[in-house]
């Protein structure tokens, strides 16, 4: 009987990379697996026919004996499929199908809680101060975790409380056959320790281990923005049977400022001036967070402009200069008038030109062409 193509088999191209031959894979395994055809033969038969392919073809020795040779390239090595693919098959499917070990062949990866086990990483949210994120600050934190009992050392037990699981009897792991498929999964009394608890630890009451609370400093480097994400290593969840502990990370959110505004590296704010400053020009005097900085308005300046001020933005926090500082000039027109201020004003109206004709002269036209029509 002629085997069929393998490439045809996975529906991919021959110049189909690895991660393209793992996605075509698990589609096509998931369509066929015998859980999802239960009594389907056919589909069984697929099934198998899609793992000897993908075993073949993730193989680059293999592969490219294949590619040669076709299937007679395969003799000396056999055409069996590679129990490694189990372990990857476990890998893209255990989630999808609620079991961690699959297949029982040599290939996986044996269920085992009492392997050394990295802890759990913690999310923590601060929020700033708008000055401690342009500048820079360490603040103290307090963050909630869970600590190994001291007492058992995290078994949940006192010193002769534990027994061999009844049900997996210290393997960790039960196994059943499924369709054509020996499979391996967590033993549920134990949670894959292989022992269960007889007497709990008087301490933390079985559960392995006490709540508390670690204050931490958490250097803020200046430049940091909302949503910046602040790694503590090994300071989040311990770990189980002597595993490392997992990260702590800081999430940073920053409080509005109510005179700059932040726009990448790059700080705004208004600057309000009057009628006379905006025309003659003026040198005021504006706060930023470099102290005061002597600001030129030049002369004839309109309301809405901007002046920048190079280098008194926002501190990359690569550490690799600064952004810039966009002052935009708000002309505040007078809304009362004293009796002289009127006087000067009403001198002023009758020796400056009236200006108020459009600036485009060919808007009229434009608007009469368009009536007349």
């Amino acid at each position: 009987m002629t085997k069929a193509d393998y490439y045809e088999v996975l529906s991919v191209e021959r110049t189909a990379d690895d991660q393209v031959l793992k996605s075509a894979y698990r589609k096509a395994a998931l369509k066929y697996h015998p859980d999802r055809n239960p009594g389907d033969k056919a589909a069984e038969e697929k099934f198998k026919e899609l793992a000897e392919a993908y075993s073949v073809l993730s193989d680059p020795q293999r592969r490219a004996a294949y590619d040669r040779y076709g299937h007679d390239g395969l003799q000396a090595g056999g055409t069996n499929v590679n129990p490694d693919v189990f372990t990857e098959f476990n890998d893209i499917f255990g989630d999808f199908f609620g079991f961690g070990d699959l297949f029982g062949m040599g290939g996986g990866k044996r269920a085992n809680s009492n392997r050394a086990q990295r802890g759990e990483d913690v999310r923590y949210d601060l929020t700033i101060d708008f000055e401690d994120a342009m500048r820079g600050s360490a603040i103290e934190i307090q963050v909630p975790r869970l600590d190994a009992c001291s007492r058992c050392q995290g078994k949940g037990a006192e010193a002769d409380g534990l027994v061999t699981c009844p049900t997996c009897r210290g393997r960790g792991e039960v196994l059943f056959q499924q369709a054509f498929l020996q499979i391996r999964r967590t033993c549920a009394q134990c949670g894959g320790r292989g022992q269960t608890i007889r007497k709990a630890c008087q301490s933390c009451k079985g559960e392995g281990y006490i709540r508390s609370e670690r204050k931490l400093r958490v250097n803020i480097p200046p430049g940091v923005d909302t949503g910046t994400r602040l790694r503590l290593a090994e300071e989040g969840q311990p770990g189980a049977n002597g595993g490392p502990a997992g990260d702590l990370y800081v999430i940073i959110r920053v409080k509005p400022h109510n005179v700059f505004e932040r726009h990448e590296s790059d700080l705004h704010c208004m600057l309000p001036i009057n009628v006379a400053q905006a025309t003659l020009g003026a040198q005021i005097d504006l706060l930023t967070f470099d102290g005061l900085q002597s600001v030129k308005v030049p002369e004839g300046i309109q309301s809405g402009q901007q002046i920048r001020l190079k280098g008194l933005g926002v501190p990359k926090v690569s550490g690799n200069g600064r952004g810039d500082l966009l002052v935009h000039v708000d002309v505040k027109v007078p809304t009362k008038l004293t009796r002289d201020q009127r006087k000067l004003f009403e001198q002023l109206l009758e020796t400056l030109p009236v200006e108020n004709e459009p600036d485009d002269k060919g808007l009229f036209d434009k608007l009469k062409d368009f009536l007349v029509q």
